[in-house]
């Protein structure tokens, strides 16, 4: 609109500009469904297509093999999110960012304000840098199970819920709030700041997971949860209990006379028939489902459902007075429990019924939209820690457990899940996700993105030095090289920036030390521009390579050329991928991928699409069938995508 108002203002004709501005007030009055806001082109990005390309920076190897490696790449995170949809199109099992909150702050490493001058409305800047990101990062989730998990404060949680359901309408959508300073942040003339929102996008069938929750969780349910087999009462309670409601559900149930065990079950009986005259067979009693006011009720279960259940010794016989007694039985989740092992048999009761060890076993469940946890307090367990690690160089990070348990939810059964976060700032999310796979040896692995921005005070002083960016000096203090790197690599092999041993034990694991760092391994990337003409003719092989790598899962070291020269083929059986550059040499080519069972990725450098398909039928089919390789052609198919396929 301010660009509009400045047009308008230029006409001469000041009849013509009036109506015009007349028209324009009557236009903006008018109602719009949806989220409406000024589509800026965010921080000048070119808005062209881009070829990007990956250089190694750094790495730190810590783990016992070469098969896991997470990845930190320094770019923008707009142009690293076109090259992650080319790498993993709906391959990612979870986002999780913490975009910056447009509070209007510029005292920390990323610029948190986003509120343009010449906007009319003040979110627009910040409405359009979410959506441009989060559009690209909807090709990278998977669409059949999925999560995206945006963090946010008061100032925009209204306008980001309503972006997100106007961008995900396939989605699900639910939001938390989660204490995380509950000493509270002053807001002058408001009230103190102590939490912050969680919004859960989930796609396809992806449900967060019941799983073991610490006494701070299970603290604020009421009642708790019992690390016991629950029994249910086989009397219906609750809605629909009389006799009149399911009278197929009306039946007796016959014990001795001594009342220690079920003897049978009857037959469900007419309601024109009163229950006292069907007599029981002799030396039994009939157990009837009345209320202790003489109402009569019904079983929860039909009574063959329940003769299964007491031939397989799940159902128990309690107390008996008169024709009344207390009966219980375990439902199908209860009896999963005990056929899995989780509550091993260890003999039986004196009515029958299976006595269970209970001692190892912990409950799991799924918690409610208020998280009041004392581990989440992002200044004892986020600003802390970090200083700890790194020294003062960061403000306001993520408790690393606040992240831990909110991808611990929907990764807890996906112990090789890809997870993604594009805003990583000081890197709390690759730490969480690290502790994650030490808690139950998974082998998740996590990119982050971040900028390498330099802070207000940090940009002042650089610059009175006559330093600009792009100078060394101004980009090791940026937030990838001074704050991310620095706490990854020190958090993976424990120890601070000066090579102290880390202090202290990690939450809610069997006392691991943080000295212990973690098995992993994790590799820096800078993300730089390749030239396209180039890039066909061959002439930036090398500066591929490592997109390649990333392609094709990651795993082992990250290769690299030596020399000039571009081999003919590379045959990488660590790295479970090959690349074919030279045509001609196919019929070698072919019998080492057959030679080398491990090679599940195969990138074909050839012009003619026919040649293509020819050659990636015959590494697809016949002796390769069940070995499930994947072809791709170069360069076509990485020109293509970035030539065609990213949004403009």
């Amino acid at each position: 609109m301010a660009a509009i108002n400045d047009l308008v203002a230029q006409i001469q004709d000041e009849d013509l500009r009036q109506r015009i501005e007349a028209e324009l007030k009557r236009v903006m009055k008018h109602k719009k469904f949806g989220l409406v806001f000024e589509d800026h082109l965010p921080e000048g990005l070119n808005d062209g297509p881009i070829y990007p390309g990956l250089e190694v920076v750094d790495s730190v190897r810590h783990a016992q093999n070469d098969q896991l490696w997470h990845a930190l790449i320094e770019a923008d995170n707009y142009y690293a999110l076109q090259l992650l949809a080319y790498l993993y199109p709906g391959q990612v099992d979870c986002i999780y960012i913490d975009p910056p909150y447009n509070t209007g702050a510029r005292d920390w490493k990323y610029n948190n304000d986003y509120v343009d001058s010449a906007d009319t409305y003040r979110h627009s800047k910040w409405l359009s840098m979410m959506k441009r990101r989060l559009l690209l990062a909807k090709r990278l989730l998977n669409p059949k199970d999925s999560v995206l998990i945006v963090t946010i404060d008061e100032k925009e949680y209204l306008h980001l819920g309503c972006l997100l359901e106007e961008l995900f309408p396939e989605a699900r959508m639910q939001m938390i709030s989660s204490v995380i300073n509950p000493a509270g942040v002053s807001r002058g003339g408001q009230f103190a700041r102590t939490d912050e929102y969680l919004f859960f996008i989930l796609f396809g069938q992806s449900a967060p997971s019941a799983i073991v929750l610490n006494e701070d969780w299970r603290g604020k349910i009421k009642g708790g949860y019992k690390d016991k087999l629950r029994w249910n009462g086989l009397q219906r309670s609750g809605t629909a209990t009389l006799r009149t409601d399911r009278p197929n559900m009306f039946y007796p149930i016959y014990v001795n006379k001594e009342s220690t065990q079920i003897i049978s079950v009857g037959n469900s009986i007419p309601l024109e028939v009163d229950r006292k005259s069907v007599v029981a067979p002799e030396g039994l009693i009939a157990i009837w489902p009345i209320f202790p006011d003489g109402r009569e009720g019904r079983w929860r279960l039909g009574r063959d459902t329940l003769l299964k259940l007491i031939n397989k010794r799940y159902v128990k016989l309690g107390k008996v007075q008169g024709d009344r007694a207390s009966l219980s039985y375990l439902a199908e989740g209860e009896q999963s429990k005990v056929e899995n092992g989780d509550f091993p048999i260890v003999g039986y009761n004196n009515d029958g019924s299976i006595m269970v060890d209970e001692s190892g076993y912990a409950a799991k469940f799924i918690p409610g939209t208020q998280w009041w946890i004392t581990s989440h307090d992002a200044t004892q367990k986020g600003t802390k820690m970090l200083n700890d690690i790194i020294g003062h160089r960061f403000s306001f990070p993520k408790s690393v457990y606040a992240v831990h348990d909110a991808i611990r939810f929907f990764v807890a059964n996906k112990p090789n899940a890809l997870i993604v976060d594009f805003f990583a700032g000081s890197g709390t999310t690759l730490h969480a996700v690290n502790l994650l796979n030490a808690e139950d040896g998974g082998h998740r692995r996590c990119i982050m993105v971040t900028n390498n921005e330099v802070s207000v005070e940090e940009t002042k002083s650089l610059s009175a030095q006559g330093y600009k960016p792009g100078d060394a000096e101004w980009e090791k203090l940026g937030i990838a090289q001074y704050v991310n790197w620095p706490r990854t690599v020190c958090s993976i092999e424990g120890h601070d920036v000066n090579g102290q041993p880390l202090k202290g034990e990690y939450i809610g694991t069997d006392h691991r030390l943080m000295s212990e760092g973690f098995d992993s391994n994790c590799i820096f990337f800078r993300l730089n521009f390749l030239d396209k003409n180039n890039v066909a003719l061959g002439k930036q092989f090398r500066e591929l390579l490592p997109l390649l790598w990333m392609k094709s899962g990651a795993i082992g070291t990250c290769p690299t050329l030596d020399g000039e020269a571009v081999p003919d083929m590379l045959v990488l059986p660590n790295n479970e991928f090959a690349v074919l550059n030279n045509e001609k040499t196919f019929g070698e080519f072919f019998q080492q991928i057959m030679e080398k069972e491990s090679i599940r990725m195969v990138y074909l450098i050839v012009d003619s699409d026919a040649i293509y398909r020819e050659m990636a039928k015959a590494l697809t089919t016949g002796a390769f069938a069940s070995r499930h390789i994947k072809t791709c052609q170069l360069y076509r198919d990485y020109l293509d995508n970035f030539r065609i396929n990213i949004p403009r």
